[in-house]
């Protein structure tokens, strides 16, 4: 009987795990923001600008929207492990994906929260 070793400290269950629970948050809010859609539609400016008033509304966005970019970031980490082998191209790709996931980061806050 060949009995396996399990060595490591299992990365990759982190990131699954992200990608899943992320998802699930992007799959319930998209469902809840139909809803709240479906219930008091916007039309125009003013009735977007209504509609963003509620906080529950702008803080579901923002969950949706930081869910988005985690699993984005796990996504496009992957992708650039798996086919981008020189390290410091690599190296370079994943911090301007991070610079770039930051900065719609904070710009959605703004967007959200500004005046």
């Amino acid at each position: 009987m060949v009995k396996r070793v399990v060595v490591g400290a299992h990365y990759g269950l982190r990131d699954w795990l992200m990608q899943r629970i992320t998802a699930v948050i992007m799959a319930v809010s998209t469902v809840l923001f139909l809803i709240a859609f479906a219930i008091d539609a916007p039309a125009g400016y003013t009735g977007w600008k209504s509609f963003l008033s509620h906080s529950w509304i702008r803080i579901g966005i923002l969950l949706f929207l930081i869910s988005l970019y985690l699993h984005a970031w796990v996504g496009i980490r992957d992708i650039l492990m798996d086919y981008v082998h020189p390290t410091g191209i690599r190296l370079t790709l994943q911090v301007l994906a991070i610079v770039s996931l930051a900065i719609y980061l904070i710009w959605s806050v703004e967007i959200l929260w500004g005046n």
